[in-house]
């Protein structure tokens, strides 16, 4: 999906074969997930002085005190939101892009990925490396992310990088029926959770196991 300048080079993929072949045995990875992460670079989207750190399989800081979500924390999520090709997909908490990079390689060219972030300065950052990587199925959008992006609605799945209280109202309305969210939920002790929007059932929700995320900030969050 990406496409990087001509003139681009990879001096980190060895580093990125090798923790990604580790987590494919370790998480039991799809092929499709092992592939859209062994394509992202994520080296670009933390800051430079952690660069050597960023095949790392630990969360990192990126700035404005946020971090990038652990390796396997983001393979985990996107095998749990089934993500396939064309679907519309939200992203809470944009971060520098990474992981709604990772989702774009899932969803390929026909999909769209819609990734909202409080912090302007974050979102700079992460229309900057997108753009630089040829991401042109990413919408970054600076705002309340626990509100949403009603603009863009409905989603076929919805993935929350940071910790709410519950599962935000706006949300749930935003999922479209058969649509799946995933979020971590609780604030010292925190479950990923999977919720599923059933037209017959209504919201079912399933605790996935525990986790630990940065607070969400919103009128939905903390």
């Amino acid at each position: 999906m990406g496409k990087p300048k001509e003139n681009f080079i990879d001096p980190y993929f060895e580093r990125r074969l090798k923790l990604m072949n580790r987590l494919k045995d370790e998480l039991n990875l799809s092929e499709r997930v092992y592939r859209a992460m062994l394509k992202v670079p994520r080296h670009l989207f933390v800051p430079s002085n952690y660069r050597d750190d960023a095949y790392a399989d630990t969360p990192l800081p990126i700035g404005k005190d946020q971090t990038i979500s652990a390796p396997h924390m983001v393979a985990i999520m996107c095998e749990l939101l089934d993500l396939k090709e064309g679907l519309k997909v939200l992203e809470v908490g944009t971060g520098r892009g990474y992981h709604a990079a990772v989702v774009a390689e899932l969803i390929g060219e026909k999909g769209k990925v819609i990734t909202v972030e409080r912090i302007e300065e974050l979102a700079r950052k992460a229309r900057e490396v997108l753009e630089f990587l040829g991401y042109s199925n990413i919408r970054v959008v600076v705002g309340d992310g626990s509100k949403g992006f009603q603009e863009e609605a409905p989603y076929d799945r919805i993935f929350v990088t940071a910790s709410a209280p519950d599962v935000p109202k706006p949300l749930i309305d935003q999922l479209k029926p058969g649509g799946k969210m995933v979020l971590p939920i609780g604030h010292f002790m925190q479950n990923l959770v999977i919720v599923e929007k059933d037209e017959m059932e209504g919201i079912k929700k399933k605790p996935w196991g525990a986790v630990r995320f940065v607070p969400l900030v919103g009128e939905y969050g903390f």
